[in-house]
């Protein structure tokens, strides 16, 4: 009997939790921002057949309709101008209540790593510790959105650390996107209104990830694969072993290229063997990024090789071996034997060396690294690279370049990872659609280095699927790639300055805006700590254009080039929110070519009136100029900007 009164009990309870409130969709929250004068056609479900109300604090009116039977509703919410604190009253004969709600501007903000990057956390802005002090803002609220993937377009929230909506305290913004907030800080403080930023970010993520599969199946490169994932029909177990089936032929090819293997087997390197010859191979001081000063750019495999000298109480007994992150892959062997292999490319290592592997005297260690995108390397501090913390392992490697990605094509997605095409987009970013938003932030691009021609329509296309899917056609605007890894007089082969020109193709999209970050990188931190100054320029970019403020918030663009003697004669378009250019009579970041299409360091200093000003470029070495190129590397030094600290935007006159 009272197992029957718990049974019966714990149905009523089921019951009452499915269909005795209203539930609504989870960006519904207290502590939430309205996007001000919209019309929230809002989604919900409540008891079936019950008459919803709801009131709305701001004009003491009550809205009511009927839910069906499958206890879903829609309801109209025209939201007024912006203000509060407000609280929204639903009731099918229980409350539920929102509080707290404030009506504002919403921001919607996504993209990868510099996105996400929190202000402590482990981004770590600079002068974060009085940043995290100050961060006492009752009209910024501030949305976390969990990183998820899913297959489909999904409906549920992930609720990141905030848990929906948190109005924005120190608390509360320490592991927040640093340049959402900052952005939001100086939008709210300018218009004196709430502002509400959603951070729907995912480190290392390409934009295949953030676009729906819809969109993503137009474009070149992409149909075959999204064609065989229809065949699935989205089936958990099918993609599972399509993507199976497409890795093992992938990887059969990538070991295929790897010189250092014999038979295209990972269990018998060549160059891992205690008597192969590396008197022939580079030296590398590890730990670092190879990127930074060895290989700027390359992705690809990397061996590396060391003698180790073990003491005679130590042989024939197990080792540990300790290494900082390693960037992204790794597999290590001991006297030409394979004993770990490790992934993530944040995570540092552990491994251990079998004892009856273990010699005195000389033995070898090598490390053969795979890097998939951007930084490379073995990583972190000489103390964290070390066997059975006594024998050091940092200092001098040789090193020896195997596999370039470039002559590969592009690795399988892993359906687990956040690189599955649209799988970002169907949990991060569908959930949101029917959210009212004044528009949209993105600053990605990273992972999609090395395939700017792919890149220039992919990218349009995301934003062309954004504006229509989140309705009325939200202003778009992104941060293009900053200055990274090596600084080089003359780079015309430059795969980040390529990306960033995809990226400013983009610009011809109505609504688009971009904000120019090219003088804020750092060359040994893909994660520049400078978020202010991000956060800023993207809220004067936003302040100019959406907001019809007269602050500047760009700088001019390039717009046509004339030739004059041995002088190239640029000139500038203003776009809405552009200022003047800045006098320079040095001008660094420009290189110019002949008609033998051979690049050369250039001078160029600025000439005419403020309002019409052009910029005079040459070089001795070229009688007649051909072509000029604009802060066209990786790590360029540029100095053509505006007074406020708007830079111009990389760019070139050539396609060569």
């Amino acid at each position: 009997m009272k197992n029957n009164v718990l049974f019966v009990f714990s149905c009523l309870l089921t019951f009452v939790s499915a269909y005795g409130k209203v539930t609504l969709p989870g960006w519904m929250t207290s502590n939430m921002v309205l996007q001000q004068q919209s019309e929230l056609k809002l989604k919900a479900s409540a008891s079936p057949g019950a008459t919803v109300e709801l009131l709305t604090s701001w004009n003491r009116k009550t809205t009511k309709t009927v839910a069906a039977a499958d206890g879903t509703f829609t309801m109209t919410i025209n939201v007024p101008k912006a203000g509060g604190p407000y609280y929204l009253k639903f009731s099918d004969g229980e409350a539920t209540v929102i509080e707290n709600v404030m009506i504002g501007e919403v921001w919607f903000c996504s993209g990868q790593s510099n996105m996400e990057m929190p202000v402590k956390g482990w981004g770590k802005v600079k002068n974060y510790e009085q940043e995290v002090r100050d961060a006492n803002y009752p009209l910024i609220r501030l949305f976390q959105v969990k990183q998820v993937t899913a297959f489909t377009p999904q409906t549920d929230v992930p609720y990141g650390h905030t848990n929906g909506w948190a109005v924005c305290t120190p608390e509360s913004v320490e592991e927040f996107s640093a340049t959402a907030y900052f952005f939001a800080r100086t939008v709210s403080q300018k218009l004196g209104i709430a502002v509400g930023v959603v951070n729907s970010s995912w480190g290392g993520t390409p934009a295949e990830t953030w676009t729906s599969h819809e969109a993503l199946k137009t474009v070149t490169g992409f149909e075959e694969q999204l064609s065989r994932i229809e065949q699935t029909d989205f089936q958990a177990e099918k993609i599972q072993a399509l993507y199976e089936s497409d890795n093992a032929a992938w990887k059969a090819l990538f070991y295929e290229k790897d010189k250092g293997l014999s038979d295209s087997d990972i269990n018998k390197p060549l160059w891992a063997s205690a008597d192969f010859d590396d008197s022939t191979w580079k030296t590398m001081t590890l730990p670092t990024y190879w990127d930074n000063d060895y290989e700027p750019g390359f992705d690809g495999v990397v061996w590396f090789r060391r003698d180790v000298d073990i003491p005679e109480s130590l042989a024939g007994k197990d080792l540990t071996i300790h290494f900082g992150p390693i960037d992204d892959e790794d597999v290590t062997y001991w006297n030409g034997v394979k004993v770990a292999e490790g992934w993530g490319y944040n995570q540092p290592r552990t491994q251990t060396v079998p004892g009856n592997l273990v010699k005195p005297g000389r033995n070898v260690i090598t490390v053969r690294v795979t890097d998939n995108g951007g930084e490379g390397g073995i990583a972190g501090n000489p103390e964290q690279m070390n066997i059975n913390n006594t024998i050091s392992l940092a200092g001098n490697w040789k090193y020896q370049k195997s596999v370039n990605l470039v002559e590969m094509p592009q690795q399988p997605a892993s359906p687990s990872s956040s690189w599955y095409p649209s799988s970002c987009y169907n949990a991060m970013v569908a959930p949101f659609l029917d959210m009212p938003i004044k528009g949209v932030l993105w600053y990605q691009g990273c992972a999609n280095v090395g395939r700017d021609v792919q890149y220039e329509s992919l990218f349009q296309t995301l934003i062309h699927d954004w504006k229509n899917r989140f309705g009325n056609t939200p202003p778009f605007y992104f941060v293009q790639l900053a200055n990274y890894l090596q600084t080089l007089p003359l780079q015309p082969h430059s795969q980040w300055a390529a990306l960033r020109e995809a990226q400013r193709k983009a610009l011809q999209i109505d609504g688009t805006g971009m904000m120019v970050n090219i003088d804020l990188g750092e060359a040994g931190d893909i994660h520049p700590k400078n978020k202010q100054e991000v956060g800023r320029r993207l809220a004067r970019l936003v302040l100019s254009r959406t907001y019809q403020q007269k602050e500047g918030g760009c700088a001019p663009e390039f717009a046509s080039m004339t030739v004059s003697g041995q002088k190239a004669i640029l000139s500038f378009s203003k776009p809405v929110g552009a200022e003047n250019l800045s006098a320079n009579d040095d001008i660094h970041g420009f290189s110019i070519a002949g008609p033998d299409h051979k690049w050369h360091v250039a001078k160029a200093y600025t000439q005419g009136t403020a309002e019409n000003t052009t910029v005079v470029v040459s070089s001795p070495e070229v009688k007649v100029p051909v072509a000029v190129r604009y802060g066209w590397a990786d790590n360029p030094d540029c100095t053509l900007a505006t007074p406020g600290g708007f830079h111009v935007s990389p760019f070139r006159t050539d396609d060569w």
